[in-house]
């Protein structure tokens, strides 16, 4: 798993990529109620505005962190958004295919997205 500075994480499982939001994001946004999907077969580059977020306190653009066309929207959260507040790991937003795999070694790991936390914190 790889992260973003602006909290996205992306997983790579075969030819695939899954991308949701952090731990983190899903904290500051509080409880999430609405999930404005990626279209299915769109194109992004890197840095595109995936899709949007939406919580009681405000609602927050997810970017890509990675170029690449997404294949599948995660569908199940157009009914229950509160997936992401239960299990932010496991509650990705879109399935991708990356264009240039070179763009995962601009990311974070595990270890430097928390050290970027702390970092933010003091």
């Amino acid at each position: 798993m790889k992260f973003t500075k602006d909290h996205e994480w992306i997983k790579k499982e075969g030819k695939y990529a899954y991308i949701g939001i952090t731990d983190y994001a899903q904290q500051q946004l509080g409880d999430i109620v609405y999930v404005d999907l990626a279209e299915e077969d769109l194109v992004l580059q890197q840095g595109d505005v995936l899709c949007a977020v939406e919580s009681v306190k405000t609602a927050a653009e997810v970017f890509m962190p990675v170029s690449g066309r997404v294949i599948e929207a995660n569908h199940e959260l157009e009914e229950s958004p509160e997936k992401i507040n239960e299990n932010p790991y496991e509650a990705y937003l879109a399935k991708i295919t990356i264009d240039d795999e070179t763009e995962l070694d601009e990311l974070m790991t595990e270890d430097e997205y928390n050290q970027f936390l702390e970092s933010e914190a003091e």
